[in-house]
């Protein structure tokens, strides 16, 4: 047969030639990107025939390239399943195969064109298991780490406190909790009132931990502990250069620390009339400026502050502005003193010796009624701080297993015998309702709530303890 040049066999050959050219390319091409794959890979046909195998592959298999193409991949490759996934057509993932001694963790993956398998890639993620745990180990070690950096920023910027956190059953307390929760869900400032010792940073905390700025920073600043000379820098921050001896980089104040997030400002009447003004320009136009900044910066802050002294008394003295009084005074949650808290005292007992036991390491079996009656009619100046420090005192200087009216402080039990000189019948009967309030509360807080049982305890009749429970405005 002659072949004429341009003749239509001589086209044919040239345009076989070329596409041959171009799937050698192809071929080059794919081979390349196999050998700088960071995987061994391996490519078989539908019945099982190795097409194609990477560098890595092949070293793994301790062969040459040129002895694995071709060949039928059980041939060269023991506990394969690459022909097994050819006919069914269903991938397998990070699948454990052994070979040569070794186990490593191989996928295969079928490849479909026009709904039919037409080639499998196989591919080695870890020529070792133990590749994989010490990966699986690192892994696991970073997880840690983060989770302590987690938990140390939510020490430092979080609520430590929830409402659950703060114990009592008394109705004053609850109607302060029950309004606490329903404020929280808005964004409004709070205002804290109540004495020293109270608690005013537990609601504080429960109420930015209930609110939607939860997940951001709580920011907490005593204003009457910062001089104040180094307030406005504290709270607003300052710029690179503001001032002799300013960080370079400048410093973030608590406010731009607080953003998307509470700030809770407490012992707020100690804060200078200048600081007031600042404050009330947060309040208003919700920007704060740094020192030798030259334009505000806006923020995005929740206010709740707290105070032990009465603010209007304060603002009638002139120390107190009456504008950031009525800018803070928007809901105001008075919180209990202790001797308010009918009830309350015998489960803060119970549970500040449980915590102390626990923290000291130093056991007791409870405390006498002697002991406990004294406390219950202690007025408690310092309220559940000085709580929690008589007990602890109490502990390190007990002799016997229970704490006994000894253990207790002398200026406790000199003031208990003080308001009991002075003391009249109605104040005697004022004790003795307090007792029988407590002795109530217990008895159906032991019974759960069956009002029945709790009479029985009692030993009195179910209408005599239905008429005692309307007179102390007991609640299941």
């Amino acid at each position: 047969m002659i072949i004429h040049r341009n003749g239509w066999v001589h086209r044919l050959i040239k345009e076989l030639a070329g596409r041959a050219r171009e799937v050698k390319l192809e071929k080059d091409m794919l081979q390349t990107i196999l050998d700088h794959a960071y995987e061994g890979v391996l490519i078989v046909d539908v019945n099982g025939y190795i097409l194609m195998a990477n560098q890595i592959y092949a070293d793994f298999l301790e062969k040459g390239l040129n002895e694995l193409i071709g060949k039928h991949v059980t041939d060269v490759i023991e506990n394969t399943r690459m022909h097994i996934v050819g006919q069914t057509g269903k991938p397998e993932i990070a699948q454990i195969q052994k070979i040569n001694g070794h186990e490593m963790i191989a996928s295969r993956i079928p490849v479909f064109n026009e709904d039919k398998v037409v080639a499998v890639v196989g591919t080695v993620m870890f020529q070792e298991v133990d590749d994989l745990f010490a990966l699986s180990k690192k892994v696991e070690n970073l997880r840690k780490e983060l989770n302590y950096y987690k938990d140390e920023l939510i020490k430092r910027m979080g609520a430590k406190y929830s409402f659950d956190t703060i114990l009592g059953t008394s109705g004053e307390l609850e109607r302060v909790k029950s309004l606490a929760k329903r404020v929280a869900k808005s964004d409004t400032t709070i205002l804290l009132k109540g004495e020293s010792g109270t608690g005013k940073e537990l609601f504080a905390h429960a109420i930015h931990r209930e609110s939607y700025r939860g997940g951001g920073p709580l920011i907490k600043v005593n204003c009457a502990a910062i001089p104040e000379t180094l307030l406005e820098s504290e709270l607003f921050g300052y710029k690179e250069g503001s001032f002799t001896g300013a960080k370079k980089s400048g410093k973030k104040g608590k406010f731009a620390l607080a953003n998307g997030g509470t700030i809770f400002l407490d012992e707020i009447s100690e804060m200078p009339l200048m600081m007031q003004v600042k404050l009330l320009r947060v309040l208003q136009e919700k920007e704060i400026e740094p020192i030798g900044a030259e334009t505000p910066e806006p923020v995005d802050v929740r206010i709740i502050a707290a105070t032990n002294k009465d603010l209007l008394e304060l603002v009638e003295q002139g120390k107190f502005r009456h504008d950031l009084y009525y800018r803070l005074n928007v809901v105001t949650l008075d919180i209990p003193a202790l001797h308010e808290r009918g009830g309350d005292l015998s489960l803060l007992i119970s549970f500040f010796l449980e915590k102390l036991q626990k923290e000291t390491g130093i056991q007791a079996k409870g405390i006498t009624r002697e002991a406990e009656e004294i406390l219950q009619v202690y007025r408690w100046p310092g309220n559940i701080r000085e709580l929690r420090n008589v007990l602890e005192r109490a502990l390190y200087v007990k002799t016997e297993d229970m704490i006994s009216k000894e253990d207790l402080p002398l200026a406790v039990i000199e003031s208990v015998r003080r308001e009991g000189d002075h003391s009249s019948a109605s104040t005697l009967k004022q004790a003795v309702e307090r007792a029988e309030e407590k002795a109530i509360r217990q008895a159906i807080r032991e019974e759960k709530g069956d009002r029945l049982a709790a009479a029985r305890r009692l030993g009195i009749s179910k209408s005599t303890l239905y008429a005692k429970m309307v007179r102390y405005s007991i609640d299941d």
